[in-house]
């Protein structure tokens, strides 16, 4: 199993990780049902109004703000996909692993990345981004960090993830992958309970969605 490195910078934040391994013999089943009985979920138990003071989503508005991003224009991405679904639209199902990895996200409001395992070479670390490191989203858009900005990035310096929003291309699941690494972030003031509850509600997830699925045991790193 991999770790994760929370540089001491990080740590003083209060900010802690959580990672758990999966893989699977093949999937049978596509997103769509487990994406709309998430979305029921979240609608069933919160409002738009009620979103905004959530205990996880006030966690990671108020770090945002002290790391200069304004939570009222770039939101976290479990924020994002549970306000969505409460707008009426719907979270277009992508692949297994990544169905998962949003279903648990949104019904658990905790930001959730999940990785290729092959594609990503532990030990992880969360840390500040240097000054000029390049980030790459899913597009291809670059954008060129400033040092206030958290990071996750493998021994390789690849940058996964820019804390907690957005994830990097350069690890991304895709229907040839049998094994992933799924990262659960902490905000703090967040109970670490809550990495655990996200990052096992995925695996559940995953289970119903594929075959001869194991797993590692959730781990928090703080």
């Amino acid at each position: 199993m991999g770790v994760i490195e929370i540089a001491p910078t990080i740590r003083k934040l209060g900010i802690a990780a959580s990672l758990i391994r999966c893989s699977w013999k093949a999937c049978t089943e596509n997103g769509k049902d487990v994406l709309r009985e998430a979305a029921e979920t979240v609608k069933g138990a919160l409002t738009l109004a009620e979103l905004r003071n959530h205990r996880n989503v006030r966690a990671y508005r108020n770090i945002m703000w002290r790391l200069g991003i304004d939570p009222t224009k770039v939101r976290p991405s479990s924020e994002a996909l549970a306000r969505r679904v409460l707008r009426g639209k719907g979270v277009r199902s992508i692949v297994p692993a990544v169905d998962a990895c949003n279903a648990a996200s949104m019904t658990t409001l905790v930001v959730i990345s999940v990785f290729d395992a092959s594609r990503v070479r532990p030990p992880l670390t969360l840390r500040f981004a240097r000054k000029g490191e390049v980030f790459r989203d899913f597009s291809g858009r670059e954008r060129v960090l400033g040092g206030r900005e958290i990071v996750l990035t493998d021994s390789e310096g690849k940058i996964l993830h820019l804390y907690p929003y957005r994830d990097s291309a350069s690890a991304a699941v895709n229907e040839y992958t049998h094994e992933v690494i799924a990262v659960a972030y902490g905000a703090p003031g967040m109970d670490l309970g809550s990495l655990l509850k996200a990052l096992t509600s995925f695996k559940e997830y995953l289970t119903r969605l594929c075959d001869a699925v194991s797993c590692s045991e959730v781990e928090v790193f703080r």
